[in-house]
This record gives structure tokens, sequence and C-alpha cells, in this order.
């Protein structure tokens, strides 16, 4: 009967990312350092606040774009924030996650024969999800432009097929983002022609050494634009499962329609906690940020001194590690530590090809277990002679 499921399903893998987290669990003494899911617990008033929803029985179906005050606070915390100007009422969509607020976008902007202009290597996730929209992935290698999707590169890419442009910024797997010039010129670049900008700023709370700048503060392109955006890396929720969509109203209908008919809506208890970590929690992302740049800039030093080459991030909490001297593939090399290491990172082909030659390191982990694990992988290099 397999013969009669839908061929684009078939053809989609599980996610590199979860395949080799799954491939090492159960395996004895493994450290692994693979999954970016944040390591503080949600900040206490956010859990009262979900615990006091279902003791009020806020337990029922809500507008499908969300409760108004969740969309009010929202349209306020990306105004303060970030400078931007969206309406509660029609140009806010609260999603079960940023995944299924990425999902529901490109199932309303992609048609069969469309193409989607993304960097390499990139997050595993998009590249499913635009082919399920009948439309084909376009990577643009950024390896030597320090993993910056910039205009100059785009340009080259731009077909007449070319509906969308896909910027997820930090970056997961680099953690490198895009600079208000990088951002400007990519806005001047498609602000007359028929395509449709999907910029990924769900690490947007956690950039270290500058503010964040988002793309959305050029007005020029509003009617291209969609961004994504949610609670789980900022406020870590991710299992509350609440992302939001910034659009135009003239899209934002369009797009709610997909999600009324995928999910209804996101889930009530979620909501209201979001409320809360959005409304009085604005200052919940600060320490955990400062503390993840003492993991970043402890991972660098230690990096450094075994001469390992690594883009320092920044923002997200990844390191993307070059270990192509070594010979072998990036899979092969992750297996390799992971037996004689006893250290999970992921293979950089994970990321889409560009990524072979690289192995992921994620420093959402204490400072002790991040110590254990580069002393692991310190031991592993100097007997492999790197």
């Amino acid at each position: 009967m397999e013969h009669l499921l839908n061929e684009e399903v078939k053809a989609i893998e599980i996610s590199g990312i979860r395949k080799f987290f799954n491939l090492v669990q159960g395996q004895e003494d493994i450290l692994s350092l693979t999954i970016g899911q944040p390591d503080f617990p949600t900040p206490e008033h956010v859990k009262e606040s979900a615990k006091l929803a279902i003791d009020q029985n806020y337990t029922t179906y809500t507008h499908n774009a969300g409760i108004l005050p969740l969309r009010k606070a929202i349209s306020e915390f990306v105004k303060d924030k970030y400078k931007l100007s969206y309406q509660p009422e029609d140009e806010i969509i609260v999603t079960v996650g940023a995944s299924q607020a990425i999902d529901i976008t490109l199932r309303t902007i992609l048609k069969e024969g469309d193409e989607v202009i993304l960097p390499g290597p990139v997050y595993p996730g998009y590249e499913p999800l635009i082919k399920l929209a009948g439309a084909q992935p376009v990577h643009i290698d950024t390896r030597q432009n320090a993993f910056k999707l910039t205009a100059d590169l785009i340009e080259d890419y731009i077909t007449p097929k070319t509906k969308a442009i896909l910027i997820p910024y930090p970056s997961n797997p680099t953690g490198v983002t895009l600079s208000e010039q990088e951002l400007e010129e990519i806005s001047s670049l498609i602000k007359d022609k028929e395509i449709f900008l999907v910029a990924d700023e769900i690490y947007s709370e956690l950039v270290y050494d500058k503010e964040h700048f988002s793309i959305g503060r050029f007005t020029s392109i509003r009617d291209q634009l969609i961004i994504i955006n949610g609670v789980s890396k900022s406020h870590s929720m991710t299992g509350f499962r609440i992302g939001y969509i910034l659009a135009p109203s003239w899209l934002a209908k369009h797009i709610l329609k997909v999600h009324q008919y995928n999910v209804s809506c996101a889930s009530s208890i979620s909501q209201y906690a979001a409320l809360e970590a959005i409304k009085n929690g604005k200052n919940d992302p600060e320490e955990m940020k400062e503390a993840y740049k003492k993991r970043r800039d402890y991972i660098i030093g230690r990096c450094q001194a075994l001469g390992l080459q690594t883009y320092i991030p920044d923002g997200g909490f990844y390191f993307f590690i070059d270990v192509s001297e070594l010979g072998h593939s990036s899979f092969d090399i992750a297996m390799d530590i992971v037996k004689k290491a006893k250290v999970a990172l992921v293979p950089g082909s994970a990321f889409s090809s560009y990524g072979e030659g690289y192995l992921r390191l994620s420093y959402a982990y204490n400072l002790s277990t991040l110590e254990k694990g580069m002393n692991r992988l310190e031991n592993y290099f100097k007997e492999t002679g790197k």
C-alpha cells in the first residue's frame, strides 16, 4: 500500500539533527551537545500563568489568530523592541511554534514549480516544507561569504520562478546574523520584484554583541515581507509551542485560512503563558543571554586552543566547526567522535550539502557539561593529530 502515499512525503527524511540525536540515544556515557534546547527552566511567573489559565477554565478554542490580548502584547513588544508596526487585529497570527508558522506561510505563498532561495548551510526544517508545498529549494553556498546570505549572492540566483527568499538570522547552524546595511541591500534588491521575503527571527532575543535589527524596519517591502518569531528560544518555552507571524493584513487573512484548517488555534493554555512572557517577562531572556554569552566565549577559547576553525556566532547557541582537514565525511567524523570520545555533535551534512565538512556544537548546555565535552574533544583531536 505504500505506493499509494504522497511521493513528496516518501521522499523527505527525518531531520538530520534528530536522526543523529536518536542514533546515539541509549549508548552508554554519551555526552550530547546536539539539540538546540535551552537548559533553563521556563520562568516561574510564566508557569504560574499557565496554571492559573487552567484554574480559570481558559481551556476552550480561542480566536483562530489567537487571543487578542496576546496579539496586542506581541504588537507592543515588536514595536518597542524592533520598531515594527503590526496591527493586532489582522496582521498577527499566533501559531503552534515557529515551525507551524513557517509551514502555513509557505503553503500560502507557494505553488507547483516555484523556487525558494535560502542559504546553505541552513536549518533542515525548511526544505521539506518547501517541497511539500510543491516548490523547489535553491540553496546558495555561503561558506566563502562568512555564512551570510547577502544581496550580491541572491541576485545571481533570482529567476522567473523565484517566489520567495528565506533568511533565518541569527542562523541555525552558524549563529551568524545580518547587519542593517546587509538587510537594506536585500530589501532594495527585491522591492520592485514580485518576490516574498520570509524572515525567521526566532533567535532575535539571543544576539550578543549588538542589537538585533529586523528587516521589517524597511517599510518599502512591507507587502512582500513575512516575519516569523516566537517564545521558544527567548523564554525557554519550547514545549509550549507558541510562535507568531507578522504579515500585512491582505496576506495574513489568507495565511489565517490555512492555519484555521490546520490546527484551528494554538493551545489556549500556552497562549496565556506566552501573554505573561511577552507582557511581563521582557527581561527574562537577558539572564539566559548572559549565560549563553559566557558559554560561547568559553567554547571560542577551547576551539582556538585546539586550532579548530569556527566562525564566532553573533547569536543563537551554536558553533559550526570546520573539520574538513580530517578528510572524512562529517557523518563519519561525528560517529568516530561518538565511538572514541563519547561526545555527540551534529554532522554538518544535516544542514544541506554545503554543511559537509563541519560539525554543529550546541552550547545550550551548562558550563560543566560543556567543559566535560570539550575535554573529551580535546583528547580526541590530539589523538587524531589535529
